[in-house]
């Protein structure tokens, strides 16, 4: 059982580290073939593959890091050295590695598939390890992705969160999301769902997620600690730090990420060419299942109160299951400066109303915050807030409370 492990690497002083600790607790280390994209600077010395040139498991490609592209660009390039082994791991270059992960990863896709997960594909922000205290630094309980908000240029963020009652699980749970620093699957993947290589960075999880789903792949996330990943990037020069101009292709990336997901008004295009969805599924059938609206960029409360996947379907047509949707609340609240005189604030409540005055949202001013509007100049302090809602908010509530007096004065206005 063969396993192609893709990694894109640039300038990464785990690179080296992340090989050998991943070959070293492979239950069959025979069985590896790497496939890595490695983006290097002659001055670096880090992460010279010398070592392995005479290693037979090691298909290489060497890029001046002048020549690169971006994370997705390097993704595909990796994907081309794919030849027919029978699961693939894509990982970053900063990784460690369970014992025998490989076993184990494989028993759990044979598993999946042993109860009619014809494709499973495991995946999701995996656990966090510091190489500067590891392995005493690794968070040992299994992460899950969970929704964050739609960012203005339309990509989907997500957060990493512990797996509730994962001490009581004994199989993989369903996932609505996808990470590229982790995904398990069949061989076959690295051709069916290849990295568009136009992408930068911002785009590509939620793109492979829809992508991965319409051509039929059930995503999981792991039910135990099987790898872990470093995320803080001390240390590590990224591409954008060497290419001034790299904003150009992160505009042209998200650019294609609206125009995938038929975002603000552009035509929805996804099914067009190599880099689009599969037959197998839908978009529509995605959005279903994970409780995302991409053209109104809007979200279910399922998805939000982090219910497990699918979503329930209890609608009598397309129009309600559509209103069904909470779409993102932006708001600047003006304080009129004269109100605010007092020098001990510790905080202050923010609060959103509905036309029955319940509260739809709140989320709390710290001192931080207000000392940073404060000390903008102006008749008025800004206060702004975005959430996401399936009720438009009628009122809010400013409500300070100072550390000497307790509860302030309580502003309101109408929306």
């Amino acid at each position: 059982m063969s396993i192609f492990i893709q990694i894109a690497s640039y300038r990464d002083p785990e690179l080296i580290p992340t090989l050998k600790d991943c070959i070293n607790n492979s239950k069959y280390p025979e069985n590896l073939v790497f496939g890595i994209c490695r983006q290097y600077h002659p001055d670096d010395k880090f992460d010279d593959l010398s070592e392995y040139d005479t290693d037979d498991r090691f298909r290489v490609i060497n890029v001046p890091h002048l020549e690169a592209k971006g994370v997705c660009w390097a993704r595909n390039q990796v994907q081309q050295l794919y030849d027919g082994e029978d699961y693939t791991l894509q990982i970053d270059s900063h990784m460690r590695f369970e014992k025998d992960w490989d076993k184990t990863l494989i028993n759990m896709l044979l598993d999946l598939q042993s109860k009619g997960y014809e494709k499973p594909l495991l995946t999701g922000y995996v656990s966090s390890y510091n190489p500067q205290n590891d392995p005493e630094g690794r968070v040992n309980v299994p992460w899950r992705m969970a929704f964050d908000r739609f960012i203005p240029e339309g990509a989907v963020f997500f957060l990493p969160e512990t797996i509730p009652n994962w001490e009581t699980l004994t199989e993989p749970i369903l996932s609505r999301f996808y990470s590229a620093h982790f995904c398990f699957t069949l061989g076959k993947f690295s051709k069916e769902v290849q990295h568009n290589p136009e992408f930068y960075f911002h785009g590509e999880e939620i793109s492979i997620a829809v992508r991965s789903f319409t051509h039929g792949y059930d995503l999981f996330h792991p039910h135990k600690v099987v790898i872990w990943h470093e995320y803080t990037r001390n240390g590590r020069t990224k591409h954008w730090d060497d290419d001034k101009e790299w904003w150009k292709l992160n505009n042209s990336a998200h650019d294609l990420n609206r125009q995938l997901f038929g975002m603000d008004g552009n035509v929805q295009n996804g099914h067009d060419g190599k880099y689009g969805f599969g037959n197998v599924r839908t978009l529509r059938d995605y959005e279903k299942y994970a409780g995302l609206l991409f053209e109104k960029r809007a979200v279910q409360q399922d998805t939000i109160d982090k219910k497990y996947p699918p979503n329930t379907y209890n609608y009598k047509n397309e129009e309600e299951w559509i209103n069904s949707f909470s779409s993102i609340f932006k708001h600047c609240i003006d304080v009129y400066r004269g109100g605010l005189n007092e020098t001990d604030y510790d905080f202050w409540a923010v609060i959103f109303l509905d036309e029955n005055g319940n509260e739809l949202y709140r989320k709390d001013a710290d001192i931080n915050e207000i000392n940073s509007v404060l000390s903008k100049p102006g008749d008025f302090v800004n206060v702004w807030r975005e959430f996401n809602t399936t009720t438009k908010p009628s009122e809010w509530v400013v409500w300070v409370h100072t550390t000497s007096k307790g509860w302030g004065e309580r502003i309101t206005g109408k929306l």
